[in-house]
């Protein structure tokens, strides 16, 4: 498995698996299934109720905890809740997670970046990150951290390649983990000519060609699936590697397009919102 290095000296796969949307019994299956296949990182978060079936899952796949990359993330609702962190890794299963995010600048955000920096002086949080903290927010939390992040996660594919984002990032070592890595479904951006080009050079789907230039940009890309044929598809792309040219050549693709357009409304309803935890 290829790794990153991370701006606190640690390593992360570039490759992952996502459970969002994924119902607890799916994602139980598709962890356990994935890691047994290959995959050594893991991603859920609080809002995706799914975090008890995916610690099931990492238990059923025989791995040691040392060898599974696990990343969740804290909702708004829990910013305030000074044991957020305990009951997170109670649900996982674990004494520390790989990753902790904060998941939305709602509500008590700073509360919840502080939660973050004191879970991982505890230890109990390797790195930490932000999790869709674009434009003003990642502008006004850069002056009031006193650790900062590993990882920022944001939507981000060959439409939509966050350049001016990775301005900032790039300044603090800061990396990207994409989320939408294959446009959401939108026909146009898989169908788009080179990809169909590229596939046919390398012996690859679309989907495998621009889950690769993810990780050559420098992202970490956690596709996510309930379909184990399409889980071992998407590991498949470590094999090949795009060149200079056709690296450049996606980039002419870019047109600064977002498939998911956040309002204040919707960051008014994150922090009212509280997500029924999967009972033990």
């Amino acid at each position: 498995m290829e790794t990153i290095n991370l701006n606190n000296g640690i390593t992360c796969p570039v490759i992952g698996i996502g459970t969002f949307m994924l119902a607890p019994a799916d994602a139980q299956n598709s962890v356990r299934e994935a890691l047994k296949m290959g995959y050594s990182l893991i991603d859920t978060a609080n809002a995706y109720v799914n975090e008890r079936a995916v610690g099931r899952g990492i238990k059923e796949s025989g791995l040691k905890r040392e060898d599974v990359f696990i990343s969740t993330k804290l909702w708004p609702s829990e910013y305030e809740n000074e044991n957020a962190v305990d009951e997170t890794l109670e649900r996982l299963g674990v004494d520390y997670v790989d990753l902790l995010y904060i998941h939305q600048p709602a509500g008590n955000w700073l509360a919840g970046y502080r939660q973050l920096e004191k879970a991982y002086k505890e230890g109990k949080a390797r790195s930490i990150g932000i999790s869709n903290f674009e434009g003003k927010y990642i502008d006004e939390l850069q002056h009031k951290w006193e650790i900062a992040p590993q990882f920022i996660q944001v939507e981000a594919h060959p439409y939509f390649s966050q350049k001016e984002l990775r301005k900032t990032l790039d300044k603090y070592g800061i990396k990207l983990m994409s989320w939408y890595p294959l446009g959401h479904g939108d026909k146009s951006l898989m169908e788009e000519p080179v990809f169909a080009a590229l596939g046919k050079k390398y012996g690859k789907t679309p989907a495998q060609i621009i889950l690769r230039w993810h990780t050559q940009m420098g992202f970490v890309v956690i596709p996510g699936s309930k379909n184990v044929a399409h889980i071992k598809d998407n590991l498949d792309i470590l094999d090949f590697t795009l060149t200079d040219d056709e690296i450049a050549k996606i980039a002419t693709l870019d047109k600064d397009k977002r498939y998911y357009h956040r309002t204040e409304e919707q960051l008014n309803s994150f922090a009212a919102w509280r997500p029924e935890f999967e009972r033990a």
